[in-house]
């Protein structure tokens, strides 16, 4: 959207930009601390941090679902509005100049194009990811950017438009700020969170560096050990009380032979 400015404050922007990249401060500044201090080799965190964009980001608290969601609401029912109410627009029977008509009109065209192709796909990138800095400091963007483009078109309809449209325009207008508003209170308590917890993980570093992990345990292997002796067998014994039968002649129905007489 070519024709809208953005008016947001200097300070403001600074304190967003530096937690923007929180995510790709952590990857970077403190796998750089870590490798420096010798607590893990740089091959292995180099891998890990390309591995970063693939690892599971942790779930957001319901709370903070919760009121993403009733933001994004008022977004979606304003751009509504707004889009109705400049359709009832007759720019072209104002009293005014022909250039001021132009110009209320191509800002009219313009914010019609963002409400229906920019804004929508920007709630959606927020959608996916509720606390990402960028998708949300790029939605405040495009509404501080909607809001200062209507609000011209705002002050022109009640220079030189009808009643009805002037007041429901400032309606609508009264919904674009609060909706403003309330993102920005919600991008700057999502900035101090990030900054505690780059706080927070700065200090964590800090104390693993002063205190090394200690050496890992050696375990000696003697090869000069004899081997175990194996165990003697045992001698088999008989029981008492059993008895053993004899042998029995190999022809039992043999007769002896006679003697030779004298």
């Amino acid at each position: 959207m070519s024709n809208l400015r953005n008016n947001s404050s200097l300070a403001f922007r600074r304190r967003i930009l530096r937690a923007v990249n929180f995510q790709r401060l952590i990857s970077l500044g403190l796998i750089g601390t870590l490798a420096a201090a010798g607590l893990a080799p740089a091959t292995a965190l180099a891998q890990q941090t390309a591995g970063s964009a693939a690892v599971a980001s942790p779930p957001v608290a319901y709370a903070s679902v919760s009121e993403l969601n009733g933001i994004l609401n008022q977004v979606k029912q304003t751009a509504t509005a707004i889009q109705s109410d400049l359709e009832k627009m007759r720019i072209e029977k104002w009293k005014t100049d022909a250039s001021t008509k132009r110009q209320t009109q191509a800002n009219v065209d313009s914010i019609r194009r963002n409400l229906q192709s920019a804004l929508p796909e920007i709630i959606m990138q927020v959608n996916n990811s509720p606390e990402d800095l960028a998708a949300s400091f790029k939605l405040y963007r495009n509404l501080d950017a909607l809001y200062d483009v209507f609000g011209s078109v705002v002050e022109s309809a009640g220079a030189f438009g009808t009643k009805d449209d002037f007041q429901s325009l400032s309606n609508d207008m009264t919904g674009l700020e609060s909706a403003r508003r309330a993102m920005g209170e919600r991008m700057q308590k999502l900035a101090g969170a990030k900054e505690d917890e780059l706080t927070r993980l700065r200090a964590q570093v800090k104390t693993l560096s002063a205190a090394p992990p200690p050496p890992p345990k050696k375990i000696i292997v003697d090869d000069n050990e004899p081997a175990p002796k194996k165990p003697a067998a045992k001698k088999k014994t008989t029981k008492p009380g059993t008895t053993t039968k004899p042998s029995t002649p190999a022809n039992p129905t043999a007769k002896p032979s006679p003697s030779p007489s004298n």
